[in-house]
Protein backbone atom coordinates (compact mmCIF):
# COMPACT_ATOMS: atom_id res chain seq x y z
CA UNK A 1 0.00 0.00 0.00
CA UNK A 2 1.27 3.42 -0.98
CA UNK A 3 2.41 5.58 1.40
CA UNK A 4 0.65 9.66 1.15
CA UNK A 5 2.92 12.33 1.45
CA UNK A 6 1.64 14.22 4.22
CA UNK A 7 3.16 17.99 4.80
CA UNK A 8 2.68 18.89 8.33
CA UNK A 9 3.19 22.91 8.55
CA UNK A 10 6.25 23.56 10.38
CA UNK A 11 6.12 27.65 12.24
CA UNK A 12 8.28 26.55 15.09
CA UNK A 13 5.60 25.89 17.91
CA UNK A 14 5.33 22.87 19.81
CA UNK A 15 4.24 19.57 19.88
CA UNK A 16 3.90 18.72 15.91
CA UNK A 17 6.59 16.06 15.62
CA UNK A 18 3.68 14.05 18.01
CA UNK A 19 1.29 14.58 14.82
CA UNK A 20 3.82 13.74 12.30
CA UNK A 21 4.89 10.71 14.10
CA UNK A 22 0.97 9.56 14.59
CA UNK A 23 0.80 9.82 10.85
CA UNK A 24 3.72 8.22 9.96
CA UNK A 25 2.69 5.28 12.51
CA UNK A 26 -0.85 5.30 10.34
CA UNK A 27 0.58 4.57 7.02
CA UNK A 28 1.80 8.28 5.62
CA UNK A 29 5.01 9.30 4.69
CA UNK A 30 4.49 12.55 6.84
CA UNK A 31 7.49 15.50 7.05
CA UNK A 32 7.43 18.75 8.77
CA UNK A 33 7.70 21.16 6.71
CA UNK A 34 8.48 24.78 5.75
CA UNK A 35 8.84 24.18 1.92
CA UNK A 36 6.83 26.00 -0.43
CA UNK A 37 7.70 22.85 -3.03
CA UNK A 38 7.49 20.14 -0.54
CA UNK A 39 3.71 21.36 0.50
CA UNK A 40 2.48 21.97 -3.01
CA UNK A 41 3.75 18.25 -3.91
CA UNK A 42 1.59 16.78 -0.98
CA UNK A 43 -1.44 14.76 -0.98
CA UNK A 44 -3.21 16.05 2.10
CA UNK A 45 -1.76 18.98 4.02
CA UNK A 46 -2.18 19.34 8.04
CA UNK A 47 -2.21 22.55 10.45
CA UNK A 48 -1.49 21.09 14.31
CA UNK A 49 -1.02 23.83 16.87
CA UNK A 50 -0.56 24.53 20.71
CA UNK A 51 -0.87 28.19 22.36
CA UNK A 52 -2.25 31.02 22.71
CA UNK A 53 -4.04 32.59 18.94
CA UNK A 54 -1.61 35.54 18.19
CA UNK A 55 1.16 34.25 18.74
CA UNK A 56 0.79 31.24 16.71
CA UNK A 57 -0.70 33.94 13.80
CA UNK A 58 2.22 35.43 14.44
CA UNK A 59 4.62 32.14 13.97
CA UNK A 60 2.62 31.49 10.80
CA UNK A 61 3.27 34.09 9.33
CA UNK A 62 6.55 34.82 9.96
CA UNK A 63 7.35 31.30 8.82
CA UNK A 64 5.79 32.04 5.18
CA UNK A 65 3.30 29.58 5.78
CA UNK A 66 0.21 32.00 6.07
CA UNK A 67 -0.31 31.85 2.42
CA UNK A 68 0.70 27.99 1.59
CA UNK A 69 -2.52 26.76 4.47
CA UNK A 70 -4.68 29.34 2.61
CA UNK A 71 -3.53 27.49 -0.86
CA UNK A 72 -3.61 23.98 0.08
CA UNK A 73 -6.85 24.52 1.54
CA UNK A 74 -8.44 25.71 -1.55
CA UNK A 75 -6.71 23.33 -4.24
CA UNK A 76 -9.62 20.45 -3.07
CA UNK A 77 -6.60 18.34 -1.02
CA UNK A 78 -7.38 16.62 2.10
CA UNK A 79 -6.16 19.23 4.84
CA UNK A 80 -6.73 18.74 8.37
CA UNK A 81 -6.19 21.56 11.49
CA UNK A 82 -5.70 20.29 14.85
CA UNK A 83 -6.69 22.10 18.06
CA UNK A 84 -5.58 25.78 17.18
CA UNK A 85 -4.47 24.84 13.76
CA UNK A 86 -8.77 24.36 13.90
CA UNK A 87 -8.89 28.42 15.51
CA UNK A 88 -6.61 29.98 12.63
CA UNK A 89 -8.77 28.63 9.88
CA UNK A 90 -11.34 31.42 10.56
CA UNK A 91 -11.05 35.27 10.61
CA UNK A 92 -10.25 36.06 13.86
CA UNK A 93 -10.69 34.70 17.50
CA UNK A 94 -11.63 36.49 20.80
CA UNK A 95 -8.52 35.92 22.20
CA UNK A 96 -6.41 38.16 20.25
CA UNK A 97 -8.45 41.03 19.47
CA UNK A 98 -7.09 42.53 15.97
CA UNK A 99 -5.76 39.43 14.90
CA UNK A 100 -6.52 38.41 11.31
CA UNK A 101 -6.69 34.76 10.84
CA UNK A 102 -6.27 32.58 7.76
CA UNK A 103 -9.71 33.49 7.24
CA UNK A 104 -10.48 29.92 5.35
CA UNK A 105 -13.85 29.84 7.11
CA UNK A 106 -15.98 32.24 8.02
CA UNK A 107 -17.08 33.51 12.03
CA UNK A 108 -15.01 33.82 14.89
CA UNK A 109 -13.47 31.81 17.04
CA UNK A 110 -14.70 32.54 21.09
CA UNK A 111 -14.30 32.14 24.86
CA UNK A 112 -16.04 28.71 25.98
CA UNK A 113 -19.62 30.19 27.38
CA UNK A 114 -21.25 29.46 30.30
CA UNK A 115 -20.07 28.67 33.71
CA UNK A 116 -17.55 25.97 33.16
CA UNK A 117 -13.95 26.24 34.15
CA UNK A 118 -11.93 27.12 31.36
CA UNK A 119 -9.52 25.18 29.88
CA UNK A 120 -11.32 22.66 29.25
CA UNK A 121 -8.37 19.89 29.91
CA UNK A 122 -9.98 16.34 29.73
CA UNK A 123 -11.78 13.70 27.97
CA UNK A 124 -14.81 13.75 26.68
CA UNK A 125 -17.26 11.98 24.23
CA UNK A 126 -17.79 12.99 20.73
CA UNK A 127 -21.63 13.06 19.65
CA UNK A 128 -21.12 13.05 15.54
CA UNK A 129 -23.80 15.06 14.12
CA UNK A 130 -22.41 15.07 10.10
CA UNK A 131 -21.19 12.01 8.64
CA UNK A 132 -17.76 12.38 7.69
CA UNK A 133 -14.71 10.17 5.72
CA UNK A 134 -12.49 11.88 8.88
CA UNK A 135 -14.95 10.71 11.60
CA UNK A 136 -15.88 7.20 10.28
CA UNK A 137 -15.51 5.11 13.52
CA UNK A 138 -15.34 7.57 16.18
CA UNK A 139 -19.29 7.55 16.84
CA UNK A 140 -19.88 7.90 21.08
CA UNK A 141 -15.46 8.11 21.19
CA UNK A 142 -13.65 9.67 23.84
CA UNK A 143 -11.04 12.28 22.83
CA UNK A 144 -8.53 14.55 24.94
CA UNK A 145 -9.74 18.68 24.87
CA UNK A 146 -7.10 21.10 25.94
CA UNK A 147 -9.01 24.59 25.00
CA UNK A 148 -10.51 27.67 26.45
CA UNK A 149 -11.98 28.93 22.83
CA UNK A 150 -13.92 27.54 20.65
CA UNK A 151 -15.19 27.61 16.94
CA UNK A 152 -18.39 28.89 16.15
CA UNK A 153 -21.87 26.55 16.01
CA UNK A 154 -22.21 26.79 12.22
CA UNK A 155 -23.12 24.10 9.89
CA UNK A 156 -19.47 22.80 8.89
CA UNK A 157 -19.78 21.20 12.41
CA UNK A 158 -19.65 17.65 12.19
CA UNK A 159 -19.17 16.48 15.71
CA UNK A 160 -19.55 18.46 18.92
CA UNK A 161 -19.11 17.69 22.41
CA UNK A 162 -20.76 18.37 25.61
CA UNK A 163 -19.30 21.05 28.41
CA UNK A 164 -22.03 23.39 29.39
CA UNK A 165 -24.22 23.17 26.38
CA UNK A 166 -22.82 21.83 22.64
CA UNK A 167 -19.27 22.65 21.72
CA UNK A 168 -17.49 22.37 18.11
CA UNK A 169 -15.42 19.64 18.79
CA UNK A 170 -15.04 18.91 14.98
CA UNK A 171 -15.27 20.85 11.30
CA UNK A 172 -15.88 19.14 7.93
CA UNK A 173 -16.31 21.66 5.35
CA UNK A 174 -15.73 19.97 1.92
CA UNK A 175 -11.58 19.32 1.45
CA UNK A 176 -11.30 21.63 4.96
CA UNK A 177 -11.41 19.47 8.17
CA UNK A 178 -10.74 20.17 11.63
CA UNK A 179 -10.21 19.28 15.16
CA UNK A 180 -10.87 20.53 18.62
CA UNK A 181 -9.56 17.89 20.41
CA UNK A 182 -5.99 16.24 20.12
CA UNK A 183 -6.03 13.26 17.50
CA UNK A 184 -2.28 12.74 19.04
CA UNK A 185 -3.54 11.88 22.13
CA UNK A 186 -6.64 10.70 22.17
CA UNK A 187 -5.52 7.02 22.27
CA UNK A 188 -6.92 4.92 19.76
CA UNK A 189 -9.86 6.85 18.64
CA UNK A 190 -7.41 9.73 17.22
CA UNK A 191 -5.31 7.35 15.89
CA UNK A 192 -8.16 6.01 13.70
CA UNK A 193 -8.67 9.38 12.69
CA UNK A 194 -5.46 10.21 11.42
CA UNK A 195 -6.09 6.82 9.92
CA UNK A 196 -9.27 7.95 8.40
CA UNK A 197 -7.13 11.23 6.85
CA UNK A 198 -4.60 9.35 5.47
CA UNK A 199 -6.67 7.07 3.74
CA UNK A 200 -8.36 10.07 2.36
CA UNK A 201 -4.63 11.83 1.15
CA UNK A 202 -3.86 7.98 -0.31
CA UNK A 203 -7.28 8.28 -2.42
CA UNK A 204 -6.56 11.80 -3.34
CA UNK A 205 -3.14 11.00 -4.69
CA UNK A 206 -4.21 7.89 -6.53
CA UNK A 207 -7.14 10.03 -8.27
Amino acid sequence: MSKPLIAVLDYGIGNLRSAQKSLDRMGADARLTADAGLIAEAAGVVLPGVGAFGPCMAALRHAGLDEQARIAAADGRPFLGICIGLQLLYEGSEEAPGVAGLGILPGTVRLLSGNVKRPQMQWNRLEVRTPSPLLEGLEDAWVYFVHSFAAPMAGNVAAVCDYGGPVAAAIADDNVWATQFHPEKSARPGLRLLENFVNCARAAADA
